[in-house]
């Protein structure tokens, strides 16, 4: 038999075993210990995490003359289509109906957006997962800030909007802000919790997409909440629905209505029961999702 061997080589060196350095899962504290390193690392690589996002808007709208424009211009005409016709509908006045459709449209397909790609943020991005090592968190925050860039263009519409049917803003128009806050936050944590989870169950994207398309119709956007005056039946449904207290504390600083304590408590409680049963579940999985992508 030949012996394949280079010249000169020890043939006892190949026969060394090779010694792994192995560690079993220790339990919760060593998986928030990790998920925290993993926030920790993640943060530090803000530049990455635009660099990244930056480059997805290109590479979507390459070869377009207007790129994220032609979304803007989309969004616009179907607002003006839709207000005239769901105010004859409602037998509402277009002047008052009109923004607060626009508001409502624009900021709900944000939202809408942030939680249907949060649910493929690590499968879209397995390449990077598998070949790079990388904090997960990169991942979740760059859709959050790709969808951001997107809302900064459709901004353009409720500004014309806003200044068309001359809306009244004042200081109390900036309450907009902590509360579009709370949104960024909601949605870096939604994706960590919803990625990982539809990175090992693959129908969960259809469900997510599904269960979006019934809340935008139980949610206050086409239509005012006080239409329903005189059905408490129905009050008490919106009074269940947590897109409407998330919505309100952004969209009625920009209308110039006020924030209701309840509107606050709401949303503040959900983004903390949305954070903990997030981190929880980050923690949970983290380890595994290099395996499910």
């Amino acid at each position: 038999m030949a012996n394949l061997a280079p010249q000169g080589t020890n043939l006892k060196a190949f026969r060394k075993p090779t010694h792994f350095a192995l560690a079993s899962d220790r339990g919760w504290v060593q998986r928030f210990q990790l998920a925290a390193v993993d926030l920790r690392d993640g943060l530090k690589l803000y530049h990455l995490i635009w660099a990244l996002s930056f480059s997805d808007i290109k590479l979507r709208y390459r070869g377009s003359a207007i790129g994220p424009f032609w979304l803007t211009i989309s969004t616009g005409i179907q607002i003006g289509a839709m207000a005239f016709l769901y105010a004859d509908l409602f037998h509402v006045d277009v002047h008052t109906y009109l923004p607060f459709l626009a508001v409502s449209i624009i900021l709900w397909n944000y939202l809408s957006s942030l939680i249907i790609e949060g649910c493929s943020c690590f499968i879209s991005s397995d390449s990077l997962i598998k070949g790079t090592r990388m904090p997960l968190l990169v991942h979740a925050v760059r859709g959050v800030l790709r969808n951001t860039i997107v809302l900064a263009h459709n901004v353009i519409v409720i500004v014309v909007v806003l200044v068309v049917f001359n809306v009244k803003q004042s200081m109390a128009s900036l309450e907009a802000i902590p509360g579009f806050a709370l949104w960024l936050l909601d949605g870096v944590f939604i994706s960590l919790l919803l990625g990982a989870i539809c990175a090992r169950f693959r129908d969960i994207p259809q469900i997510v997409g599904a269960f979006m398309q019934v809340a935008f119709f139980v949610t206050p956007i086409m239509w005012q909440a006080s239409e329903l005056s005189g059905h408490p039946a129905a009050l008490y449904l919106i009074q269940l629905n947590p897109f409407d207290y998330i919505l309100n504390v952004v969209r009625n600083p920009l209308l110039g209505i006020p924030l209701s304590s309840s509107d606050i408590l709401g949303a503040i409680s959900i983004s903390v029961g949305l954070i903990v049963v997030s981190l929880v579940g980050f923690a949970r999985f983290r380890g595994r999702i290099a395996f499910w992508v």
